[in-house]
């Protein structure tokens, strides 16, 4: 089977909008997460992670410009302008062509141009912009990507099944390149979605943590651009190894009470591999803060004997972005790997979950070469994929 290598990636948060923007804040330890008045997305005001719409037309117009396009700005929505900027950033400067036969296009998303449902922005757009297949033949034009792009929408494991998908296709040779992009954006209907669950913190999240009181909603883009050609680029060579996914069937919003069903998918992605499992330097986290989430994760590290393995959770940098989460994760795991550095994490204090597991309560320095990326969503999905550099 051909090796897969991740050779460029890019995140757009409140924190930034490229990886070294967002890794420059991660470092820091500063939170994306800020109060919000906005009647638009909810009646009152509530913690959230927002992309800077300012500088989200900047930066669109300048890739309007640099791919000498002639639309309007307001032709496009915000998730589908987010998007078209991050797999820009992730292919410049990269033998990226997307015109070629060898190169496809992955998207993912949970809810994507849903925002267009809203009584605001009807008859602003074509109806059917809302359907993904929509959604992804946008980004296909724009680029001019060859082949019909592939969608990947599984609840918030989305992202990581992405990647797991696109570094499959490659290993079978059917293609060379993958662009794997994800994204979602913050909207009424997704906020007044968990309200519904009261699984909204009033404060910044705080993953793990003995004081935790729910989750944090973010919006946000991520792209990783994998191939099976070794790279020619001075960065060290980030592998994607193996991947699995699994579901537990437990309940459509409630993830299984025992974690052996993300053990299972830890351990299937670990063998795939070919690593052991103390090889292993270090764990991202799903790690929504919500108390049924980060105890089943606890169960399931455990189940896998990876209890002293350091972990962390994103998620109280740029809170819970869906669709992206897996991509934009990844893509800060990546960068912890270059870095060698892991990343504390956010709003930890001390251990709130009933299974000892290695907290990353400070930003750590040390040797970073096999990490493990786990989710899981809605419906009991759950998804493992392992990085290692080569």
């Amino acid at each position: 089977m051909k090796p897969v290598y991740a050779i460029s990636e890019n995140i757009i948060s409140s924190l930034g909008f490229n990886t070294l923007e967002n890794m420059e804040s991660l470092l820091r330890g500063t939170t994306g997460i800020s109060l919000q008045h906005n009647e638009t997305l909810s009646a009152h005001p509530i913690p959230l992670s927002l992309v800077d719409s300012l500088k989200l037309e900047e930066h669109f117009e300048a890739v309007l410009e640099e791919f000498d396009k002639k639309q309007q700005a307001s032709a496009f929505t915000r998730l589908e302008k987010m998007l078209i900027i991050s797999v820009a950033d992730a292919i410049r400067g990269f033998s990226v062509k997307p015109e070629s036969e060898q190169t496809i296009l992955v998207l993912s998303t949970t809810k994507g141009n849903i925002d267009l449902l809203e009584e605001r922005l009807k008859g602003s757009f074509d109806p059917k912009r809302i359907y993904l297949w929509a959604l992804a033949s946008l980004l296909r034009d724009f680029f001019g990507f060859a082949n019909t792009p592939l969608i990947i929408s599984n609840a918030c494991i989305s992202g990581v099944v992405a990647l797991i998908t696109a570094s499959r296709i490659l290993r079978s040779g059917k293609y060379q390149t993958a662009v794997v992009t994800g994204g979602d954006i913050a909207t009424e209907f997704v906020i007044s979605g968990f309200q519904s669950f009261q699984a909204l913190s009033p404060e910044p999240c705080k993953p793990f943590d003995l004081h935790r009181t729910g989750l944090s909603l973010g919006e946000g883009c991520g792209t990783i651009v994998l191939t099976s050609r070794l790279p020619d680029h001075g960065f060290e060579k980030i592998m994607v190894m193996g991947g699995s996914v699994s579901n537990d069937a437990n309940h459509i919003s409630g993830p299984s009470r025992t974690g052996e069903e993300l053990s299972m998918a830890i351990s299937k992605a670990i063998s795939e591999s070919g690593i052991e499992r103390n090889s292993l330097d270090f764990i991202s986290a799903h790690g929504t803060a919500t108390p049924f989430n980060d105890e089943m994760e606890a169960k399931a590290l455990s189940l896998s004997m990876l209890n002293d393995v350091p972990v962390n959770s994103f998620k109280g940098y740029w809170g819970h972005t869906l669709g992206a989460s897996g991509i934009m994760e990844s893509a800060a795991l990546i960068g912890s790997m270059r870095l060698n550095c892991i990343i504390k994490s956010a709003g930890y204090e001390s251990l709130g979950v009933s299974e000892y597991i290695n907290v990353a309560a400070n930003k750590i320095y040390t040797p970073v070469s096999t990490c493990l990326k786990i989710a899981s969503g809605f419906g009991g999905c759950n998804a493992a994929l392992v990085f290692q550099k080569s």
